[in-house]
């Protein structure tokens, strides 16, 4: 039977810019390359990637009654989500993230979150009915939707994961029950703990610094094209990546961790699941979009045998 992870989060409409280099305070640059408008969010690439990866997700977001959520709506019903915790509201647009791609892959990223911040404590509570075998969420959604969710799935002994974006310092970290796996990246590491994992012994630094900010099971710190370090409270290991050409890093720390979560569900082995959540992020990575550069299972198994990766 699939793995059913309820996904509590943000869905947005993504503005994706190609450029050559980020202009200088009041010049202009002419771009050859394009721009785009393609599904995007946090919450909505980690659901994408649980049903394109074999899971069963039911996706709890809020969109705008406007085109942009329409054109969401339509996208999240073909992959195949169930949408029962979907809802609309008139008092703002469906979210915008304007997402600037520079050559070398990198990007930065401004999010408007409108109908986002009207996703409230009622509908987190009322999403959990759906039976999950796992609470994902990210902090692209006001606190209180993240902790009522995250009190509510405790209360029944449904596992929480926490995708740890974006930096969000103020958050009342005190007030979450204990959960599953807790994951930042690196910026996002040294938000919260004031470390720069930018090697081994930093990166542990960071995760032990963790332990004292929220309490976790497993803390999962994506280290980019270094991989993931993995730290239990006691041990630690790293997962290293895989090698592939960057192409846009836009939705790789959401599907990494959507992977990890259902691969988790379905083996218990947290480093297996990393290892398996490396493989979806250098797909990703190697690929253009949010959304449009996740794998699905196939295309995932292909991969993992052309580069002969032992999970």
């Amino acid at each position: 039977m699939k793995k059913r992870i309820l996904v509590v989060s943000s869905a947005n409409m993504d503005f994706i810019m190609n450029v050559s280099r980020i202009p200088e305070p009041g010049e202009t640059v002419m771009e050859e390359g394009g721009y785009r408008l393609v599904p995007g969010g946090k919450g909505a690439n980690s659901a994408i990637a649980v049903e394109r990866l074999g899971g069963d997700c039911v996706f709890c977001a809020k969109l705008g009654r406007d085109p942009n959520g329409e054109a969401l709506r339509a996208l999240y019903s073909a992959e195949g989500i169930n949408l029962s915790a979907l809802r609309t509201t008139s008092e703002a647009p469906t979210g915008l993230a304007a997402i600037i791609v520079e050559e070398n892959g990198m990007n930065r990223i401004n999010v408007f979150p409108g109908a986002n911040n009207y996703l409230n404590a009622d509908d987190a509570e009322e999403a959990l009915l759906c039976y999950p075998d796992a609470l994902f969420m990210h902090f692209e959604i006001p606190d209180e939707a993240v902790l009522t969710a995250s009190h509510f799935a405790a209360k029944k002994g449904i596992p929480i994961v926490i995708d740890a974006g974006p930096a969000k310092p103020d958050f009342p970290f005190n007030k979450l029950p204990p959960l599953e796996i807790f994951s930042p990246n690196e910026t996002e590491t040294e938000v919260y703990t004031g470390i720069n994992p930018n090697n081994a012994d930093n990166a542990l630094r960071a995760a032990v610094a963790l332990q004292k900010i929220v309490k976790s099971h497993y803390y999962v710190i994506k280290l980019g094209d270094r991989g993931a370090l993995v730290y239990d409270g006691k041990y630690y290991n790293i997962a290293s990546s895989y090698e592939v050409k960057a192409l846009d890093t836009t939705a790789a720390g959401d599907s990494f961790t959507a992977a990890l979560t259902l691969e988790y569900l379905r083996s218990g082995n947290i480093m297996r699941s990393c290892r398996y959540a490396n493989a979806v992020g250098a797909m990703v990575v190697s690929r253009a979009g949010a959304s449009t550069s996740i794998p699905n299972e196939k295309q995932l198994a292909e991969f993992i045998k052309a580069n002969k990766i032992e999970l």
